[in-house]
């Protein structure tokens, strides 16, 4: 007889904390969301700032259509990387023509949007990223630093690193080669401020005859983002843009997309497809806290 009442009282208390356990995976539960992101891996003519507008604005209502939360464009969207184009057509942000028409498309899809842009302000242009919300207004703005030696005729440097607060988040910007900094200093000095979601356009190219069967594309990349996300324990998502790039110091060479998304443990997710012709959009869920 004791021995059933002492298996009983082992049983109550195993049930006990069973439920506890349940408690404590429900309101862990609870205390996440997940956002998902539309990696916009498009095609962008040098120069062209209408037609790359409305096909930036084509894909982000796809990705809207699709119940995106966040639709992330590559650097330079508007005019291409390192094109000469750049030095006259650069716009102002907010006040230009190219964030306006961002803006409005933000609102016009409840959507927030990340892009790169090319930005003039007081007679300086700048490689610079946005995050812009769903009611079109500007949460974030940052300009590259880290800026290749073959870009500095065409970009001033940024003099800062900043994030901000969202309601999917903290969430901080970067471009392209501010990751590849010798030393990672940028990346790491980002992710700790914590944010939950690293944004980067990018422009990722490589000469016509390069050999992704030969040499894989994103080792560069992949060095920089895997052990800052699992260090700080941030998602990293990155969207290279695909096309030839028609002027500048690299003429003749190819933008390939392989745009990289990478979790909050340092896993990659996913490596968008490579290639000249590889427009697509993606799309990763990210899990994260409540804010």
């Amino acid at each position: 007889m004791k021995e059933r009442i002492i298996l009983l009282i082992f049983a109550m208390l195993m049930l006990s904390g069973k439920h506890l356990i349940m408690g404590q995976e429900i309101k862990t539960i609870q205390d996440t969301m997940t956002v998902k992101i539309a990696m916009i891996q498009m095609k962008v003519v040098g120069g062209n700032l209408e037609d790359n507008l409305q096909r930036a604005e084509k894909m982000v209502e796809e990705a809207a259509s699709n119940g995106a939360d966040i639709a992330v464009l590559p650097e330079c969207m508007d005019l291409g990387w390192t094109h000469p184009s750049s030095l006259i057509k650069a716009t102002a942000i907010p006040d230009g023509e190219v964030f306006s028409r961002l803006s409005a498309l933000a609102k016009k899809h409840q959507i927030f949007i990340c892009s790169g842009l090319t930005e003039r302000d007081q007679g300086k242009v700048f490689n610079s990223a946005v995050l812009i919300d769903h009611q079109g207004s500007l949460l974030l703005k940052h300009r590259k630093i880290n800026e290749l030696d073959i870009g500095k005729p065409y970009y001033a440097t940024g003099d800062r690193i900043n994030v901000t607060d969202t309601r999917f988040g903290r969430i901080g910007l970067m471009i392209c080669a501010d990751a590849g900094a010798e030393d990672h200093s940028i990346i790491n000095a980002l992710a700790r401020m914590e944010p939950a979601i690293i944004l980067s356009p990018s422009a990722w190219a490589v000469p016509s005859d390069y050999d992704p069967v030969k040499q894989p594309y994103g080792e560069i990349w992949r060095k920089a983002y895997l052990p800052t996300a699992e260090k700080f324990g941030t998602y990293i998502i990155s969207v290279s843009n695909v096309g030839h790039m028609n002027d500048g110091p690299w003429k003749g060479w190819d933008c390939i997309g392989a745009s990289l998304a990478i979790d909050s443990k340092g896993k990659e997710i996913l490596q968008c497809k490579y290639g000249v012709n590889a427009e697509l959009i993606a799309y990763v869920t990210c899990k994260v806290k409540k804010p």
